[in-house]
């Protein structure tokens, strides 16, 4: 008999796993930052981590809003139709910038290489009424380092996460790419998140921005959750597996074995399984399983904004 692929295994565990405290009334989700067109070997897709991670929030059955901005052109007017024809919710104001846009090559394992074009809308994402409303009723918020390239973004995304309840989840999807980022714009978001997110390239990167005298990945991410106070850091490693770091230990688990079309967006969607499980009063580890399986689907899809099964989208009830 053939052995059952890991990707199946996990769609069945998260299924019998128990849930465990009393989660919030379901208030608004965001993904804040960069909004985008991936113009990808096979055509353009819709892009951007914030819209990915809403994207994937709204299939767990969470009330979730993209906020961005875009421009007033066509790509501008193709995009908010595109969200629309998702269903997903957004806020995104035009400006007078171009929408945003980013040339993507797939290396031979569907990995992408980004080439992220400068001054265009969602460095100018505006902090509007509408905006702190939203902020105030937040339940869960998702950014990173992209989109505070620029000081208007970097100013907003602040200005959002700060005026968020107390007890909301603010997560750090840390999303280092090429050049846009430096020392500052990290540590302030750390010192800004609960949860941080991190894939083991950027571990380095880090550990070189602050000094570390490591380049062990798992002793950078353990310093990091004790020197910012944070209740867990997220490690992704791609094909070598992920690992949960939180007060109560570590959890670790494999990468599914599956068929890969690309990884765009896979990192995203894992950010979306983990929050939506841990939302929805799951365990740490139940949250990284859901995360996991999320993730090896929507490598198995072209494109970041796949439709998820039932057998992932039910295995938790959100609160």
């Amino acid at each position: 008999m053939a052995p059952v692929p890991l990707f199946i295994i996990y769609l069945q565990s998260i299924q019998k796993h128990p849930k465990h405290l009393t989660a919030m009334e379901n208030k608004t989700i965001i993904g804040i930052g960069e909004a985008l067109w991936d113009m990808l070997p096979a055509g353009r897709q819709l892009g951007g981590a914030p819209a990915n991670f809403a994207y994937h929030m709204s299939q767990f059955g969470y009330d979730a809003t993209a906020v961005s901005a875009v421009g007033n052109d066509a790509a501008g007017d193709d995009l908010i139709s595109e969200l629309e024809a998702r269903s997903l919710k957004h806020l995104m104001p035009r400006v007078d910038k171009p929408t945003g846009t980013v040339e993507v090559t797939l290396d031979a394992a569907g990995v992408p290489q980004y080439d992220i074009r400068r001054d265009v809308a969602w460095d100018f994402i505006p902090m509007t009424r509408e905006l702190r409303d939203m902020a105030s009723a937040c339940r869960c918020i998702c950014f990173g380092s992209l989109a505070q390239r620029s000081e208007v973004s970097r100013a907003t995304i602040r200005a959002v996460v700060d005026a968020m309840p107390q007890e909301a989840l603010k997560v750090f999807d840390i999303n280092l790419r090429q050049s846009y980022y430096g020392k500052q714009v990290v540590e302030d978001s750390l010192e800004r998140c609960h949860i941080l997110k991190i894939n083991d390239e950027e571990t380095h990167a880090v550990a070189r921005l602050f000094n570390m005298e490591t380049d062990d990945e798992r002793q950078i991410c353990t310093c990091l959750m004790r020197q910012y106070g944070l209740r867990a850091v997220i490690l992704t490693c791609g094909t070598d597996g992920s690992h949960v770091f939180h007060e109560g230990g570590v959890s670790s688990l494999p990468t599914p074995r599956v068929e890969v079309a690309d990884t765009v967006g896979a990192g995203d969607s894992f950010t979306a399984g983990f929050c939506a499980a841990l939302l929805a009063g799951c365990t740490i580890r139940h949250a990284h399983e859901v995360a996991v399986a999320t993730s090896a689907y929507v490598c198995t899809r072209h494109g970041a904004m796949p439709r998820l099964p039932c057998e992932i989208t039910d295995s938790i009830t959100p609160k």
